[in-house]
């Protein structure tokens, strides 16, 4: 069982603030798959502009979001330690539900074939329940940096 703490998860992955989108990391097994989250608050930069009078989570923020959680799955990984997960690809993305302050993303992320230095994962995004995203992932790690 995999459990990080947002100290641990930044040691792991490269983000920060404004981009340090996972809260927690709640399950996993390293290098299969990653459960976290994100509490949604009002206090996020992005609301300021996306919509100063209708705050909704920028779906792309979602996405990267749950690559966020991806990486961790794949970083965790002892012979990964020091390199950086890049974002190479995003299919089949749907939203299905706006995520608003208050929301808790639950955020899952399941590599679903690797090759080398890339893996290719299956991710949903719910908050109560209910499925907010889902999307298939492309990851390129780099060498260590």
């Amino acid at each position: 069982m995999m459990q990080y703490n947002s100290n641990e998860i930044a040691a792991i992955l490269p983000h920060r603030y404004p981009f340090a989108l996972v809260d927690r990391i709640v399950d996993g097994e390293e290098g299969r798959w990653a459960k976290g989250i994100k509490c949604v608050s009002v206090n996020e930069p992005f609301f300021q502009g996306h919509f100063p009078q209708y705050h909704v989570m920028p779906g792309v923020l979602i996405i990267e979001a749950l690559a966020q959680v991806g990486a961790v799955a794949m970083l965790s990984m002892p012979e990964h330690r020091g390199k950086i997960g890049f974002l190479g690809g995003i299919k089949n993305a749907r939203f299905r539900r706006q995520v608003t302050p208050g929301d808790v993303l639950e955020m899952e992320c399941t590599i679903t074939r690797q090759k080398g230095m890339v893996a290719i994962a299956e991710a949903k995004a719910l908050v109560n329940g209910q499925e907010a995203v889902t999307a298939e992932l492309t990851f390129a790690l780099s060498k260590n940096v």
